[in-house]
């Protein structure tokens, strides 16, 4: 029985690696198909999206028959409950992403925003993908590395969320009152892939230290 369980447990991290490089190139793809309104590069993020989703599937199944399986020790129960926590998280960047393409795709082959906003949303796409490599990087590596995974510390998406906001609620916007709601919810899906990655590292931190994850400091 324990062996079965250490298989399993040992596919389930495989399953969040994959998941976990499969963030990483959709927040690259979304970052191209944003900022050159590239067609093909949004139709992509579509698709990794729902490899993501299958993979999310395959990682609550998992950790299903782990917990059928015997009673685990709180070692083991950390690491499927981290696990189940990290395809959560994963499969939400891809959601996210999912809905910045989207917005390219409707948009096309007009920009997503006028040309000063550009900057903004490149800049909060350029963090998300420093993010997502961090995140990758520190749940791909055996065991799960707290000193590789993102830190909730990194204030930069929310920063030129913040000045995003400013722009389109200034007297001086000219571009209508949709045109500023649909960037808003643009900014608002880069914030959520941040939060996501934050949580992330978090949760790795859980999984080494047992500490949960409302009681973490950051220094």
């Amino acid at each position: 029985m324990r062996t079965k369980f250490s298989y399993e447990l040992t596919t389930l991290s495989d399953e969040l690696a994959q998941m976990a490089r499969l963030a990483h190139e959709a927040t690259e793809r979304a970052t191209v198909a944003l900022t050159d309104t590239d067609l093909a590069a949004a139709f992509e993020v579509f698709a990794l999206e729902e490899r993501l989703q299958a993979k999310h599937a395959n990682c609550e199944d998992r950790s299903v028959i782990l917990l059928a399986l015997e009673a685990p020790v709180a070692r083991d129960l950390r690491h499927v409950v981290t696990a189940t926590g990290l395809a959560d998280d994963l499969f939400g960047i891809g959601v996210a992403l999912s809905r910045v393409a989207d917005a390219v795709v409707r948009r096309h082959p007009q920009p997503v925003a006028p040309p000063h906003i550009i900057p903004l949303l490149s800049g909060m796409a350029s963090a998300t993908v420093e993010l997502a490599t961090a995140a990758a990087a520190a749940i791909t590596s055996q065991p799960p590395s707290p000193d590789l995974a993102p830190t909730p510390r990194d204030r930069t998406v929310e920063h030129l969320h913040r000045q995003l906001l400013r722009v389109i609620a200034d007297t001086s916007w000219d571009y209508g009152s949709a045109m500023a709601v649909d960037l808003a919810l643009l900014a608002q899906q880069y914030e959520r892939c941040a939060a996501h990655c934050g949580r992330i590292g978090r949760l790795i931190r859980f999984l080494h230290t047992g500490i949960p994850l409302s009681a973490q400091v950051d220094h």
